[in-house]
C-alpha cells in the first residue's frame, strides 16, 4: 500500500479540495483552522495555503511540515522569515488565460471607444468613426512569466508587436517576441504598456516621474500584477497632461481603495477590484499546479513553480 501523504490545509474547507483526493487517492486532507488553537493530532508534511499568513502560520509550520504550495503568485505579503529552510512553491502562471483575456479586453475596449461608441438614439452620423485598432500597434510587457508570456501570445494573434523585458536571461518563451534590455527603450515604444511582474523592494515604483517621462504621449498603462509597482501621483500628472491617455487599473495601492479616492473617478481611468484573475475555472486552475507538483513529491522529483526566497518571488 502507497504511504499517505499528509497536506494541512489552511484556509481552504476540505469541499473545495475534492479534486486534490480524487487525483491524488494517497493524499489525506487535513483542514487547520485559521487563528484558534491547533488539534494536539494536527501533523502533516505538506502545507497549502494562501500567500500570506492567516494567522496561526508559523504554528502550522512546526507540525512537521516540510514544503509549502501558495494558492496564488504574488508572495509579497507571505512571512518569509518565518519558514526557515522549508521549500515553498507557488500556483505560478496560473491565471494568466484569464488575466490574458482582461488585457486584451482593455486593450481593446480602448482601442474600439468601448462602451462609448455604444448609442442609444440615433446618432448625427452613421458609417462615421475614428477607431483604433490593435493590429500594428506595440503590446509592451514588462515581465515574461506565465502572466506575461500569455498577455504577449494573444497580443501575437492580433497582429500586435510584442516586445518585453524581463529579468532573467532565458529566452523568449515565444516565437515573435522582442527582447529587450532597456526599460527606457521598451517605454518609449510601448502603444499599450502591460506590468506583468512580481512586486519586491526593485520594483516598487517601478513607474514612476522617470519611467512615465520615458513614454509617448497617448500610451494605455495597464497593471495587472501589484498596485504599488506604480507611484500613483506620479500617475496622476501624467493622465492629467495626457501622456497617458488611459489607465486600466485591476491593482492599486492600497486595496481596497479608500472611498473618495481620486482614482475612483479621473476620467482616464478604468478601475476594476483585482478580478482580472476570474474565470469560471479559476481556482481548479490554481489547484491543478498543486496536483501536479504533489504527484511530482511523492515521485520524489523536482517541485515546478519555486520561489526563490531571496527575490521573493
Amino acid at each position: 500500500m502507497a504511504q499517505t501523504t499528509r497536506v494541512l490545509s489552511v484556509s481552504f474547507p476540505i469541499s473545495m479540495l475534492k479534486r486534490v483526493v480524487e487525483a491524488v487517492p494517497e493524499a489525506e486532507l487535513i483542514a487547520v483552522p485559521d487563528t484558534s488553537d491547533l488539534p494536539p493530532a494536527v501533523h502533516g508534511e505538506v502545507l497549502l495555503t494562501p500567500p500570506w499568513d492567516s494567522g496561526n502560520l508559523r504554528a502550522v509550520l512546526e507540525r512537521g511540515v516540510r514544503w509549502i504550495h501558495t494558492i496564488g503568485t504574488g508572495l509579497d505579503r507571505f512571512p518569509f522569515a518565518a519558514v526557515g529552510e522549508r521549500l515553498v512553491t507557488c500556483s505560478r502562471g496560473a491565471s494568466g488565460i484569464p488575466i490574458a483575456e482582461w488585457v486584451l479586453a482593455v486593450m481593446l475596449a480602448f482601442e474600439k471607444h468601448l462602451p462609448d461608441a455604444w448609442v442609444t438614439r440615433p446618432p448625427e452620423r452613421w458609417h462615421e468613426a475614428q477607431l483604433g485598432g490593435l493590429y500594428g500597434r506595440t503590446c509592451a510587457v514588462v515581465g515574461l512569466g506565465g502572466i506575461g508570456t500569455a498577455v504577449a501570445r494573444r497580443a501575437l494573434a492580433f497582429d500586435m508587436r510584442v516586445r518585453a523585458v524581463r529579468r532573467s536571461d532565458a529566452p523568449s518563451p515565444l516565437a515573435g517576441i522582442e527582447r529587450v534590455d532597456n526599460l527606457a527603450e521598451l517605454l518609449a515604444s510601448a502603444d499599450h504598456l502591460v506590468l506583468a511582474v512580481p512586486l519586491t523592494a526593485e520594483t516598487r515604483h517601478l513607474i514612476g516621474h522617470e519611467a512615465l517621462a520615458w513614454m509617448k504621449p497617448g500610451v494605455h498603462l495597464i497593471n495587472v500584477a501589484r498596485g504599488a509597482l506604480v507611484d500613483q501621483d506620479a500617475l496622476r500628472a501624467a493622465l492629467d497632461d495626457g501622456r497617458v491617455a488611459r489607465a486600466s487599473l485591476d491593482v492599486v495601492d492600497p486595496e481596497p481603495l479608500p472611498d473618495g479616492h481620486w482614482l475612483y473617478t479621473h476620467p482616464r481611468v478604468r478601475l476594476s477590484p483585482h478580478i482580472s484573475w476570474s474565470i469560471p475555472a479559476a481556482f481548479d486552475l490554481l489547484l491543478d499546479t498543486f496536483i501536479a507538483n504533489l504527484r511530482r513529491y511523492r515521485a520524489g522529483q523536482p517541485l515546478e513553480g519555486q520561489v526563490d526566497r531571496a527575490r521573493g518571488y
